[in-house]
């Protein structure tokens, strides 16, 4: 099968674009002949210019069309696969799939299809209001973006693309990666039966022995150090508990504020993937405070797979993604959202308690391996293909 995978990077490498050339690889171990269409958001924020192209672009991109015609004339693929199209791409690049015939494949990352800024996030709370009121101007009126230049962009070219049907009437099949995403399209409005869920994976894991005894040391995040992220939040946790010891793995964010870092804190930065395999196995627990409902944790299922619990907000998808899918137990603790006195009493409870942590890791890990396994999910991948693939067959014969 040949599928032509669509995609524009965004300023700095993110977990998003691990996730598309890792699948990028693994679909041609699989045997289907993958091409791409790539385009960069790099450097587009550093000049006007810069900001004013991606502004239009991300709203009707011409340029965008002229590449897939050209992509689609040279590859003549069976599937188009999207993944990000903002903003050198835009929605306008859809319509011309259709015109050549070709079955439309979306994987949904994030909350973009109804949130203009894809987090469902505002002044640091969750916010659906876009999807209630079934329109963009929410983030106008509230400058969720911080900068109203961005909002105005963000809420016009999600309107564009919602009066146009861009997204309705041109991806055959929506892949979200969690139940929580499939719900949320279902309530804005998308076909259920156009919606198949298929999780994240992570790929090959570097196992580091550590001794059977050790219970981990410290308490681990793993992340961006961001507002969103809520790191903040468990910096103030252990600004509370100076007998703990933390450890971020994870960069600042260009655009925060100064941060006091307690002195039983340690910024570890960007780690690569052995350091990162270390720093899992030798930590207790990991915690992931996210303010937003987040997209697919993968800081959850790394921690899995090395038989970490982890600490997370009972929001979003965590809930479905803490718990085990044969015996539907725990595999993590959830703590209220935005409260720090329940992240704090969370983080407590497992500090003092080696045997619960661990026996909530072997259940994490269990869990992973029944649903989060690169052999799982590219095994889902492919059925769901041969799917298409079959349903194209009918439909040209007829």
């Amino acid at each position: 099968m040949k599928i032509l995978v669509v995609h524009n990077d965004y300023g700095k490498y993110s977990g998003e674009e691990a996730v598309v050339d890792r699948m990028i690889g693994d679909m041609r171990q699989s045997g289907h002949v993958v091409e791409t269409l790539r385009t960069t958001s790099e450097g587009v924020r550093d000049t006007l210019w810069g900001k004013t192209k991606g502004f239009f672009a991300g709203i009707y991109s011409i340029r965008g069309r002229r590449l897939m015609r050209k992509a689609l004339v040279r590859h003549k693929p069976d599937i188009v696969h999207i993944h990000n199209l903002y903003p050198f791409l835009s929605p306008a690049i859809l319509p011309i799939c259709k015109e050549f015939g070709v079955t439309v494949i979306m994987t949904v990352h994030n909350y973009r299809l109804i949130c203009p800024t894809g987090l469902f996030l505002r002044d640091g709370k969750p916010c659906e209001q876009c999807l209630r009121c079934g329109n963009e101007w929410s983030c106008i009126r509230y400058n969720c973006e911080q900068s109203l230049f961005r909002s105005v962009g963000y809420a016009m070219r999600n309107m564009v693309a919602r009066r146009r049907r861009f997204y309705t009437g041109n991806v055959d099949y929506f892949c979200c990666l969690t139940e929580f995403q499939k719900a949320k399209l279902i309530a804005a409005g998308f076909s259920d039966k156009k919606i198949k869920v298929i999780p994240n994976y992570i790929g090959e894991i570097e196992q580091v022995e550590i001794p059977v005894t050790d219970k981990g040391s410290y308490i681990g995040y793993v992340g961006r150090l961001s507002h969103e992220k809520g790191f903040d939040m468990l910096l103030e946790v252990a600004r509370r508990h100076p007998e703990m010891v933390f450890k971020f793995a994870g960069t600042l964010r260009n655009d925060m504020p100064p941060v006091d870092i307690p002195a039983n804190v340690t910024l570890c930065g960007q780690l690569d993937a052995r350091q990162l395999s270390v720093f899992y196995s030798n930590a207790r627990f990991i915690v992931i405070p996210s303010r937003c409902y987040e997209g697919f944790p993968m800081a959850l299922l790394e921690a899995s797979s090395h038989r970490r619990c982890c600490i997370a907000p009972n929001h979003g998808a965590f809930p479905d993604l803490m718990t085990d899918a044969e015996s539907g137990a725990a595999t993590g603790l959830l703590f209220k959202p935005l409260d720090i006195d329940d992240l704090e009493q969370k983080v407590m409870r497992l500090w003092d308690n080696c045997n619960e942590s661990e026996r909530l890791g072997m259940m994490a890990e269990r869990n992973y391996k029944h649903r989060f396994t690169k052999e799982t999910v590219i095994g889902e991948w492919n059925r769901f293909l041969n799917h298409v693939a079959g349903n194209n067959k009918v439909r040209d014969s007829k």
